[in-house]
């Protein structure tokens, strides 16, 4: 048993089951505040690059709200659950998108693809980089990716009325993870599985090992 503070917990619907709410409760969370760090414009046209248990979930509320939605990942599965989920395009991580992006959001932790989202801007437009690693990433030259006033923030964590807004927002839209379980006992294959990129949507460990006495 475990309690907490009220005032750091939140209320889940008791009418989706465990599996379902957990990538919302922490991929989900962090990818809308990546969006809000991306201030995209109502009706605006926004680029996902990556597209693993964060940014399904981000792509989804992105589309609701009335976005148009451009992905650019590595992964042939990963780009037609994209389309699936209501993206108008979905291209190789280093493509150009079909037309410039209002804002962008770096979920892969890829730093090499940070000058290639900057470029991939209108003006004035932003990149919110996601993740807490990024690899290192190149020299940036100023007019073809920073000029135009765009701008590159990153997002180092979430508040606790960002997990409220993201969950009623979840609910009203009908946001739903795509899902792949793993034994809790089998969690280093997850990572592995995850690293190589052979799953979509988010993996969820379901817990196998029975309590001590």
């Amino acid at each position: 048993y475990t309690t907490v503070p009220a005032a750091f917990a939140y209320r889940l619907p008791g009418d989706v089951d465990d599996v379902a709410l957990a990538p919302l409760l922490c991929a989900g969370i962090i990818g809308y505040r990546a969006l809000l760090r991306a201030a995209l414009p109502p009706g605006g046209r926004l680029g996902l690059y990556g597209f693993g248990g964060s940014a399904h979930l981000c792509a989804q509320l992105a589309v609701a709200e009335g976005a148009t939605v451009h992905v650019l990942t590595r992964d042939p599965a990963a780009r037609r659950l994209a389309l699936d989920l209501g993206a108008a395009s979905a291209r190789g991580a280093y493509d150009a998108p079909p037309e410039p992006l209002d804002s962008a959001i770096l979920f892969a932790p890829v730093g090499d693809l940070v000058p290639v989202a900057l470029r991939a801007l209108d003006r004035g437009g932003i990149l919110s980089v996601a993740g807490i690693h990024l690899s290192d990433t190149p020299p940036l030259r100023y007019e073809r990716e920073l000029f135009y006033e765009k701008e590159l923030r990153s997002v180092t964590s979430n508040t606790r009325a960002d997990g409220r807004d993201f969950l009623a927002l979840a609910a009203r839209h009908g946001v739903r993870a795509t899902t792949h379980t793993y034994p809790l006992s089998e969690a280093q294959r997850a990572l592995k599985d995850l690293k190589a990129g052979s799953f979509d949507g988010a993996a969820v460990l379901v817990n196998d090992v029975a309590p001590r006495n």
